[in-house]
């Protein structure tokens, strides 16, 4: 795992299983490597192009505050329901931080360094380009799941435990800047 990578996700050391880690970090690279952003400008773009162009809030802050609700969720939910409806902390993690990876595709810069949906991106959401990316690295199933099922596409699709708290979290991170 590169320092680059390090230093972007810190959260990475909270996946236990070291596989599971070290493919996690494979996807965020193999989309760096394939995507004109580079990893300074995730600091600076917003989360979304969805609520216009006043947004502040980074790609990374976003990202990074949906993988720390998620395993907060995830943690509270391990506490108060146990073995009723258990939650898998690695897949829940690494089904979170990669929820969005699809993003490094789907986005371009234009010519004054601002956000934009590029080509690829008009043809392919972040939820199929992001579990094609998720499945080059050997990324389970059971986090692609997640993936696919973050954002409306998942609406018609059984999600899972984890793939719900992924989604809310998600949700809960965006809708409130869309009445801004």
């Amino acid at each position: 795992m590169t320092e680059t990578l390090k230093k972007l996700w810190p959260e990475l050391e909270w996946i236990k299983d070291l596989s599971l880690r070290e493919k996690t970090a494979a996807t965020w690279q193999m989309a760096l490597d394939k995507s004109v952003l580079k990893p300074s400008d995730l600091e600076t773009i917003p989360f979304t192009l969805l609520c216009g162009p006043d947004l502040k809030v980074s790609f990374m802050a976003h990202k990074r505050c949906v993988v720390h609700l998620a395993k907060e969720c995830g943690e509270k939910m391990n506490t108060f329901f146990g073995q009723e409806l258990p939650v898998n902390m690695d897949v829940l993690i690494a089904g979170a931080m990669l929820a969005d990876v699809g993003k490094l595709l789907e986005y371009e810069l234009d010519s004054n360094g601002k956000a934009v949906q590029g080509r690829y991106g008009q043809y392919l959401r972040h939820p199929f380009s992001g579990v094609s990316l998720a499945e080059q690295c050997g990324i389970p199933p059971e986090v692609c799941h997640i993936i696919a099922a973050h954002a409306h596409e998942g609406d018609l699709v059984k999600r899972t435990t984890e793939a719900y708290i992924v989604h809310h979290a998600d949700f809960m991170a965006f809708e409130p800047f869309k009445k801004k």
